[in-house]
């Protein structure tokens, strides 16, 4: 079963997301455009908000950061991630980001 912006893979799942630096918090705000939006309070220069995101997302999914892999948009608003851990599942994932 697929999300339209997190689908299953071998292992895990792919999450699509859109991120949104320099928030007052960091958040999820919903799905836009096939793509779960998240508020990130981090600067988008140096790699820095892509390791918010990577620390947000292992925390609210319970997974280690390193089982988080950045695969597409490493300077872009919009980011693939791969993420290991055949636990989870889209619905899953939906229920722990609040974007159900």
């Amino acid at each position: 079963m697929s999300r339209g912006w997190c689908s299953a893979v071998p292992g895990g799942v792919r999450l699509a997301v859109q991120i949104q630096a320099n928030a007052k918090k960091t958040e999820v705000i919903g799905v836009l455009d096939d793509a779960l939006k998240i508020k990130l309070q981090a600067q988008p220069i140096e790699g820095k908000a892509n390791e918010a995101l990577i620390r947000y997302l292992a925390d609210a999914l319970s997974v280690p950061r390193s089982a988080i892999a950045l695969t597409h948009g490493h300077t872009n608003k919009r980011k693939l991630l791969d993420i290991a851990a055949p636990r989870l599942t889209p619905e899953t994932v939906a229920q722990l980001l609040g974007a159900g």
